[in-house]
């Protein structure tokens, strides 16, 4: 049976339908091998996020043509739906599917043998309407599950509902049914996952909270997080819910792109900064403790320096745990090159690491501030140079002393200082310790 690799480019939504499709390959028979090795098909899973799609998208073509120069070479997802034709020119190249077609390779391709010309499965992003489901995971222990797709919002830097198509959802119980999959594989959390995620149930009777409860009502599913939620659909249920729940975790991460009400509407966001603090504030009342991610994009059309200011100056006073920043990219046919003035790359590049550094000021102060607390810790299997890694419940990245008896398991630690590796210097607590001495023994 021949055998296919697969590389995923962008984030964990593509993330998890990669492994979707590599399932469906693994079911089918064929052996799935690591894309830096020779395999019979390569599968190449495209973001069209920033500018460099295209030579990111080239550079891994050739990565694989390296390997194997007769392999089959299909480049799938968000970039290959806008830009087909492009990726059709790339040597090598055998095959191109945008948004609707990117799950039926194997119903499209029988033999997966090299082509003379490259064909190309394109159609209107408005076609794809089905929902497909996907989980991922990146370790043992914590998987990504896809609750939604495509978005119907309409910012003025983005690309992604011309990639993906309109806002669409599973019903609950399927999700329901996914985690519990999950469970019975040995994860211990959930991370729900979607382009929009919290847009869950848009033109239904079901909505993201009414999913929220239900998936905190999963047997043997311990821990509970969500991906990236509006602050428009951040509501006051869902952070009450949030409080209550020994499931769900306080870690919540709401995009926010500028703290300026004027860039925000530059942006074509769907809130003002009032708004945004407001959510912060009831998360930080009932929960002390939640940390706050943040995504910023600098550079954006009509920042000026002032704006840009106003915009730093609104963050550094929230009290947030660290923030994703994304340097302004120019995307074909969105509304921000319409704006002006449009902002020089060096000027992008000076206030992106101005806003990273605020981040790491976040970061460490809020890891910090946890120091001599006792936090319980889901622990991940592999051995960081002689430490075992996991996340406590609020987010923050601890290490112990290596030892494989805690892989997947979720204990109390006692959080000590920061190590250089940018991680809490954690220690079980002494009960703790003597439960997996015991469990040691048993064992062994």
């Amino acid at each position: 049976m021949k055998t296919v690799a697969f590389k995923t480019l962008g984030c964990k939504l593509n993330y998890s339908e990669t492994m979707a499709i590599q399932r469906d390959f693994e079911q089918e028979g064929y052996d799935i091998t690591d894309f830096d090795k020779e395999a019979d098909i390569y599968v190449v899973n495209t973001c069209s996020v920033t500018q460099s799609a295209n030579s990111t998208c080239r550079n891994t073509v050739r990565r694989a043509l390296r390997r194997n120069p007769e392999a089959f070479v299909a480049v799938i997802g968000c970039y290959a739906q806008l830009e087909p034709e492009e990726i059709a020119e790339i040597d090598g190249v055998d095959a191109v599917l945008g948004a609707k077609n990117k799950f039926k390779l194997l119903e499209l391709f029988d033999d997966f043998e090299k082509r003379s010309e490259p064909i190309v499965y394109n159609s209107d992003v408005n076609e794809a309407v089905d929902f497909h489901n996907a989980f991922s995971a990146d370790d043992r222990t914590r998987a990504f599950l896809k609750v939604q797709d495509g978005c119907s919002y309409n910012c003025s830097f983005c690309t992604i509902p011309m990639a993906r198509g309109e806002s669409r959802s599973p019903k609950i119980h399927a999700v329901v049914e996914n985690a519990k999959l999950l469970v019975d594989e040995g994860f211990k959390e959930v991370v729900v996952t979607g382009v929009n995620a919290g847009d869950f149930g848009r033109g239904t009777d079901e909505n993201f909270f009414m999913l929220l409860q239900e998936l905190d009502t999963v047997e043997g599913l311990e821990r509970i997080r969500f991906s990236s939620v509006e602050p428009n659909l951040m509501h006051k249920e869902i952070i009450h819910f949030t409080a209550e729940s020994d499931k769900v975790q306080p870690h919540f991460h709401m995009p926010l792109q500028s703290g300026s009400d004027k860039m925000l509407g530059f942006m074509r966001r769907r809130y003002q900064s009032d708004l945004y603090r407001e959510r912060v504030k009831l998360i930080k009342k009932l929960m002390p403790d939640a940390a706050i991610g943040v995504d910023v994009i600098t550079g954006h059309p009509g920042e000026t320096d002032e704006l840009f200011q106003e915009s730093y100056d609104f963050i550094d006073s929230l009290p947030v745990s660290y923030l994703h920043v994304f340097t302004y990219s120019e995307r074909p046919n969105t509304h921000a090159l319409n704006i002006e003035p449009q902002v020089q790359n060096s000027v992008r590049k000076e206030r992106t690491h101005k806003m990273r550094r605020l981040s790491k000021k976040k970061r460490f102060n809020f890891d910090t501030s946890f120091k001599d607390e006792v936090r319980p810790v889901l622990f991940e299997g592999a051995n960081h140079n002689g430490a075992m890694l996991g996340w406590t419940d609020n987010y923050i990245r601890v290490g112990v002393p290596y030892n494989p008896q805690y892989e997947n398991r979720i204990l109390p630690v006692r959080l000590g200082a920061r190590s250089k590796e940018g991680y809490l210097i954690g220690e079980l607590t002494p009960r703790a310790k003597q439960e997996q001495e015991v469990i040691a023994e048993l064992v062994g």
